[in-house]
């Protein structure tokens, strides 16, 4: 969700569409009801504000409570999976199965929910 943040912020910063110019402009538009450009860019932005805000939230939320993790393997299957890694892959690393990941991840859940 870090990685999502940041890529989300980065699509909010991209500045004003190009214009058309000479015989380009000329030439007949697409089909369709006349729509608001900018109204849909403002509601395009927005929503990506509010998912920024959803995922913000989640991961303060995930972070307030990694001290209720206590054993070496948990805080380890933590770590990668705030990382962004996949629970295959970090089966593979710890060498254990994904079925055991997920396991591991579900306690996790339960603890900090606790």
């Amino acid at each position: 969700m870090v990685n999502t943040v940041k890529e989300l912020r980065n699509g909010l910063i991209v500045g004003a569409k190009t214009a058309q110019y000479g015989i380009v402009a000329t030439l007949p538009k697409a089909a369709g009801g006349i729509r608001d450009l900018i109204m849909s860019e403002v509601a395009r932005r927005l929503k990506h504000i509010k998912r920024i805000k959803e995922y913000e939230h989640k991961i303060t939320v995930v972070q307030e409570r990694i001290d209720k993790v206590h054993t070496p393997r948990e805080i380890e299957v933590l770590f990668w999976l705030l990382e962004g890694s996949s629970m295959r892959w970090i089966g593979q690393h710890m060498a254990l199965s994904a079925t055991s990941i997920g396991r591991i991840k579900n306690n996790i859940v339960n603890q900090m929910m606790a």
